[in-house]
């Protein structure tokens, strides 16, 4: 299997194969913990525009919003887990946008494409390895250290490795932004955030897109959800 490495919009235009779009602080992390808290799907458009009428067309359903990484304007979720976390998602749809993972992940031509942040890194190794695929693409959200950090380990996991994970994360534990997060003074970016979005295998399921005319539905498929 060629495994390649991806970054951001024009890395989604040159995705081939079996594709892993990888989000870990925040927009994968914020659907799989979605997910894991009972929701249907999660449905991921690129644009607010985009969100709030997909939100206005479905009854019932939540909204999670961010633009540049900042809470939007009369959307009370921004992209955070832990806002996902304490909201009553059970049987319902939540609807997503963020600055990098939905707006990357729509960008790929590719009809083989997963979701996945750390918390379900391992099991979306799983699904990738099971479908044997002769090339995979290990595509980075955004430019930042996580995200790599995330790549690396699956690469490692899916050649049958132990990576150190520990060791791959110390750049993001060593940069401004992450001490920024960490500070809790950031809007819609509880300090909390860091936790959950780093807690390394919290969920058995992997988040496979399908895509439709105005968005793209995440699903959980593996192990039966645990609770959030």
């Amino acid at each position: 299997m060629e495994i390649i490495h991806l970054t951001g919009i024009d890395g989604a235009r040159n995705a081939r194969g079996t594709v892993v779009v990888i989000d870990v602080i925040r927009s994968f992390t914020v659907s799989a913990y979605a997910l894991a808290g009972g929701a249907r799907e999660c449905l991921l458009v690129p644009t607010v525009t985009q969100a709030l009428a997909l939100h206005a067309k479905i009854p019932g359903s939540v909204i999670s919003a961010e633009e540049e990484a900042l809470p939007v304007d009369g959307i009370p979720i921004s992209n955070s887990p832990t806002q996902i976390k304490n909201a009553d998602l059970k049987g319902r749809v939540l609807v997503q946008r963020s600055s990098a993972g939905t707006t990357v992940m729509s960008a790929v031509e590719s009809d083989d494409v997963y979701a996945a942040s750390l918390v379900v890194a391992t099991a979306t190794v799983r699904a990738c390895l099971s479908m044997h695929p002769r090339l995979l693409t290990l595509l980075a959200s955004a430019d930042h250290p996580e995200d790599h950090a995330c790549a690396k380990y699956m690469e490692g996991l899916l050649r049958g490795e132990q990576p150190d994970l520990d060791l791959l994360l110390q750049p993001l534990r060593d940069s401004e932004r992450y001490a920024r997060a960490r500070g809790g003074s950031w809007p819609g970016f509880p300090a909390t955030d860091l936790d959950l979005c780093l807690a390394q295998d919290r969920f058995d399921f992997a988040m496979p897109a399908t895509k439709h005319a105005d968005c793209l539905r995440l699903t959980a498929v593996g192990a039966a959800r645990p609770k959030s």
